[in-house]
């Protein structure tokens, strides 16, 4: 019989020692925010979401262990064991470190450990769980991407500046980024060796496993060009661009017996429930045993720009349900044309429906979302990210879609509401068809798949999020994004999108 081994205990070790200098802040660059964060509660949300870590240590800057205490309280952060206050150098840092990990462990027990920079925020579940499946074979692994550029070393002589002396073969290099993963027993004799060596000093854990321990070999698991670290001031506003553009997959519901299940006795309101995505949903929802309300202008009458009539089909659900669990605004006009040659009226509607109704929707909404403990599912456009010339209008409240999203979920985070939106790929909805006629069969979404996707992010536990849905993607027509990866190639695809 085959004795089980335990598979040793992995700890994620979040590096945050640094300051904010070089990013021209008084404070240090891991509480920055971006995308309405800290940098370090996104990088701790990604450890805290990660089924080979069991759990996270925080070595601070001295002086703001409460504030990470605090952020740690306020997502609550299961997995975070302890915050305790780094070193004056890197060094000093990673030995506290060490020395936190070998607390409880028994004698002779290994365990592994990965050191991750704090202001690396966009770090990938793939790279996490590819660094622990390395530890089953190496005792040290390193993170790195190949070199886009060419790596030229130099010399100064004196007042004539510096001198190429070596170029080095691009196709050997590679900039390493992190986390640097290693069993415990590992580089803590690695640090040991190295106490005795009296010019010790070290920027990252390889190069001290390098060269204290030369006969240790250290593979290297492939990184991610997303995987930046903060540093620059250019790089806080690429990381926080990053993050509004990443699109997150949608779960989807094992069987068709789990859809009926979660949606059983539910309550839905649908907005724009007259034809297109909000008809399917309304359908598919009410298939599966959901109480459902399918409002519009052509069916019920409901003007979504009237707030009235929104407080009006939110309260008369209420009444007869006793509880709203979902709230979807699918409602929307798309005008397109020069803003100089447009009319006053036309201007308006785009913005009362467009904009202003999804605010007051969501507003209206708050109150008995906030009971259920529920969701509310806003629409954006593929052209949010850019505007195009004669989509003014239309893109530019489409985006503010997006950040409506953002700020509302981070806004009822505390009360339980998630808020999501979906960015469909160009769909056939009578919209389109009526702003574009009839366009080549196969070329767009259809609204069914983009409804099926509607439904999978109703029934999860995201928040916060874009979702987009996307016509290459085999299962039902609808694509759905895997993260960060995608955001820099959907700027491209957006340009062509409405």
């Amino acid at each position: 019989m085959s004795q089980h081994i335990a598979k040793p205990r992995t700890t994620a070790v979040i590096l945050a020692g640094g300051t904010g200098q070089r990013v021209g802040l008084s404070i240090p660059k891991q509480l920055l925010k971006i995308a309405g964060k800290a940098v370090i509660e996104h990088t701790l949300a990604t450890f805290e979401k990660a089924d080979s870590i069991d759990d996270i240590i925080v070595l601070m800057a001295p002086g703001y262990v409460p504030d990470i205490e605090k952020i740690v309280a306020k997502a609550g952060f299961k997995k975070v064991s302890k915050v305790i206050e780094g070193g004056s150098t890197r060094n000093e840092t990673t030995e506290r470190a060490i020395a936190a990990l070998g607390e409880g462990l028994a004698e002779g027990e290994d365990a592994n450990v990965l050191f991750h920079d704090a202001v690396r925020p966009l770090l990938s579940q793939r790279v996490i769980d590819d660094c622990v499946v390395a530890l089953e074979r190496f005792q040290a692994v390193d993170v790195a991407i190949p070199s886009a550029d060419t790596i030229i070393v130099t010399r100064t002589h004196g007042e004539d500046g510096e001198f190429i002396t070596e170029i080095p073969d691009r196709s050997r290099l590679r900039r390493g980024q992190t986390p640097q993963a290693f069993k415990l027993s590992t580089i803590k004799r690695a640090y040991e060796v190295a106490a005795g060596d009296p010019n010790f000093q070290a920027t990252d854990d390889c190069s001290v496993v390098l060269k204290y321990l030369p006969d240790v070999p250290i593979h290297v698991v492939a990184g991610d060009e997303y995987n930046m670290k903060v540093t620059q001031p250019v790089d806080v506003f690429i990381a926080d661009k990053l993050f509004q553009l990443a699109s997150t997959a949608a779960p989807e519901q094992v069987s068709e017996e789990a859809y009926r299940e979660l949606l059983t006795g539910k309550t839905m309101v649908v907005f724009g429930g007259s034809y297109g995505i909000g008809k399917d949903i309304a359908e598919l929802a009410e298939s599966y045993g959901a109480k459902v309300y399918a409002l519009g202008r052509s069916t019920t009458g409901t003007h979504v720009e009237n707030p009235e009539e929104v407080d009006d089909a939110l309260s008369k659900a209420y009444a007869e349900t006793g509880r709203i669990d979902y709230v979807v605004n699918t409602a929307g006009v798309l005008r397109i044309g020069k803003l100089a040659e447009t009319d006053n009226a036309t201007i308006e509607e785009a913005l009362k429906v467009n904009y202003l109704a999804p605010v007051q929707i969501a507003r209206s909404s708050y109150k008995y979302l906030s009971e259920t403990k529920g969701q509310l599912l806003l629409y954006t456009s593929s052209s949010y990210t850019r505007g195009r010339a004669e989509y003014s209008l239309y893109s530019s409240t489409k985006a503010a879609m997006v950040n409506l999203t953002q700020a509302l979920s981070d806004e009822w985070a505390g009360d339980g509401v998630r808020v999501n939106c979906i960015n469909p790929e160009r769909t056939a909805t009578p919209m389109r068809t009526k702003a574009f006629g009839q366009e080549p069969s196969g070329s767009l979404l259809s609204s069914e798949a983009v409804a099926r996707t509607s439904l999978d992010v109703l029934l999860s536990e995201l928040t916060g999020h874009v979702i987009d849905v996307r016509q290459q993607d085999p299962t039902a027509g609808a694509a759905r994004a895997s993260g960060f990866e995608q955001a820099l190639a959907t700027v491209l695809d957006r340009q062509d999108g409405v």
